[in-house]
């Protein structure tokens, strides 16, 4: 008899207890039957998101924290193999947001029918899905790039930087990325097209920023926080934009890393906003309307770090967070 596996969360991350797999507990129970007005979806892919770190602390935030005891929070695509809905048929594809399990129930509200000819089945869980969607959402309505200005994508070599990198590209920008290591490094520069990329490992990282932006900074797309902002403040343009996408460096267990100049926001007026990419939903058919061309057309490139099977989830999620990813994270679970 097949049964459904998930990932609970089983605890919460604290102080003497750093975040970790042991967080997590995989229980077994049996594959659910849908009701009238559900389908049952057998997830193929599941997305590892660094949003997914900050759910697992009990604190205020854009939104409420992952329940204990309940299945972990993740995007899935996933196939129709028993549905009661009007409209969905097994074998169709389907996005949702399915969690770290094999198997889920959802409603019309709650899923969206794919065209499987249209991309690769996982390319809705990045490039085109919520990742793709936030640089697109980040770059058009806060950092706004001119043609010649500086724009400085930090974690650039991530599922949202490759995006937002390339798409300030295509709006006429000189792009600086900022990555860990040599190798992500050139991968943003030789095929992403970025005008640089900066290792932020490097010894020198501060003096190799400054030589990347000899016009200063214009526009941040900020994935990271930390001194990556410091050095984008420093090396602010009057009126330049900065986008907060994520704060990966800034302490998710209680050690932030503080920046000091943030004088500069006035002396340079600049504009700095956080952002959240289900802020505005309306912006969503739009971005996919640029986006989804672009990624079929092989225009815009997009790497991917593929985990195997759903037990591999937490070991990949926090290696995730530590950088050692390349690319959009994804767990393949058949």
């Amino acid at each position: 008899m097949a049964f459904n596996k998930t990932f609970l969360l089983h605890s919460r991350p604290s102080a003497e207890a750093p975040a970790g797999p042991h967080n997590f507990r995989l229980v077994e129970e049996p594959i659910p039957e849908p009701a009238e007005g559900e389908i049952l979806v057998r997830h193929r892919w599941l997305s590892l998101d660094p949003y997914m770190r900050g759910r697992m602390n009990d604190a205020k935030s854009y939104a409420q924290p992952q329940k204990l005891g309940a299945p972990m929070i993740g995007g899935t695509v996933g196939e129709v193999v028993a549905s009661k809905l009007e409209g969905f048929s097994p074998g169709d594809l389907v996005l949702g947001m399915g969690g770290w399990r094999l198997y889920s129930l959802a409603s019309r509200a709650t899923v969206r029918k794919l065209d499987p000819r249209a991309l690769p089945e996982e390319a809705w869980l990045g490039p085109a899905g919520m990742p793709g969607v936030t640089a697109w959402v980040g770059l058009n309505t806060i950092v706004k790039p001119k043609a010649g200005e500086t724009v400085v994508v930090t974690a650039a070599t991530g599922a949202v930087g490759t995006v937002a990198g390339q798409l300030a590209k295509r709006m006429g920008a000189r792009v600086v990325g900022v990555a860990g290591g040599s190798e992500k490094c050139r991968y943003a520069t030789e095929t992403l097209g970025f005008d640089a990329c900066v290792d932020h490992r490097a010894g020198d990282f501060a003096q190799q920023f400054k030589a990347a932006t000899p016009d200063g900074v214009d526009g941040v797309f900020e994935n990271v926080g930390g001194l990556p902002l410091e050095l984008s403040l420093a090396r602010a343009n009057p009126f330049g934009r900065i986008a907060i996408c994520g704060l990966v460096a800034s302490g998710y267990d209680g050690t932030p890393a503080a920046v000091t100049n943030f004088a500069a926001v006035l002396a340079m007026r600049l504009l700095v906003k956080g952002f959240i990419v289900g802020d505005d939903m309306s912006l969503w058919p739009k971005a996919y309307a640029d986006l989804v061309p672009l990624i079929a057309s092989g225009e815009l490139k997009w790497a991917r770090s593929m985990a195997q099977g759903l037990e591999a989830a937490p070991e990949a999620f926090f290696d995730m967070l530590k950088g050692k990813n390349f690319g959009k994270q994804l767990v393949k679970l058949v």
